[in-house]
């Protein structure tokens, strides 16, 4: 039997894409149903929330008594904690991984009140700037998934938003933890990083690998909501023996002042 196959030089994701029409499925109205099923209250999130797909952060904050239950958060597919220091409070959704995972929650997470989101991701090194583990603000990020191009048209990068970038560099000019700044290449297939692809993009300057950023700096862009991602460099994809140490306390100890200092300068500046 011969499998029957519709050619087309361009693939389905970039057909029929129209970018300025609203969605008929909204993070609204799933938000509405998800709480009349759950009988919970129509409740906002924390106005900073953040991503932790590895669940380290969340993990660790649980255990030393620090984070909290959101009995009100009414996704369908995560739990939401509640983390404070001093002013800052802040929703913390753990192991939401991949740029569509991201995405998904973040539009709810938008939806819900927030109105900056942080993601905090390990990624892989590509081109050896120092030893892992260390940090990366990320500025933009190659769109090699598949989540960006239902929110953006094709391009090569989507970025942070600029004013953003600019509070952020201000902000760790100073800062006990050293960030570098870079572009990273998202990807949705972490197991074929193949060594032709690696070359070709550490010859591009890109830093490191990640699944998140590119769809949630899309998202950010297309929804005019505030995102930054961060890269936790922990990692040389394995190739070796006693990879993928994040440092102290599992890397949350330095990820979470990363994350308290841009949130206080975010609220600092931006905070309505």
């Amino acid at each position: 039997m011969m499998l029957h196959t519709d050619k087309c030089e361009t693939p389905p994701i970039l057909r029929g894409k129209e970018y300025d029409e609203p969605s008929v499925f909204t993070p609204e109205n799933l938000l509405r149903e998800a709480r009349r099923q759950k009988d919970l209250p129509a409740e906002n999130v924390p106005e900073i929330c953040l991503l932790d797909p590895d669940g380290d952060i969340v993990n660790n904050l649980r255990a030393a008594g620090k984070a909290q239950l959101n009995p009100d958060w009414a996704c369908y597919h995560t739990e939401m904690y509640i983390f404070k220091s001093g002013k800052i409070e802040l929703g913390i959704v753990g192991c939401a991984v991949g740029s569509s995972f991201a995405v998904l929650v973040a539009e709810q997470l938008f939806a819900s009140g927030c109105k900056l989101l942080i993601s905090m991701t390990s990624a892989g090194q590509i081109l050896p700037i120092k030893t892992p583990p260390y940090f990366v603000l990320i500025e933009k990020a190659l769109r090699d998934e598949g989540t960006s191009y239902h929110y953006l048209p094709p391009e090569d990068f989507s970025a942070i938003d600029e004013q953003l970038r600019g509070i952020l560099s201000e902000a760790f000019s100073q800062s006990s933890v050293s960030v570098d700044r870079g572009i990273t290449w998202t990807t949705d297939a972490p197991f074929r990083e193949t060594a032709a692809s690696i070359e070709a993009l550490s010859s591009r300057g890109i830093l490191a690998v990640e699944m998140e950023a590119a769809a949630l700096y899309a998202f950010s862009r297309a929804r005019g909501k505030q995102v930054v991602c961060f890269a936790h460099i922990t990692n040389q994809m394995g190739i070796n023996r006693g990879d993928f140490e994040k440092g102290i306390a599992n890397g949350t100890r330095d990820a979470l002042r990363i994350i308290l200092i841009a949130a206080r300068a975010w609220k600092s500046r931006c905070s309505r």
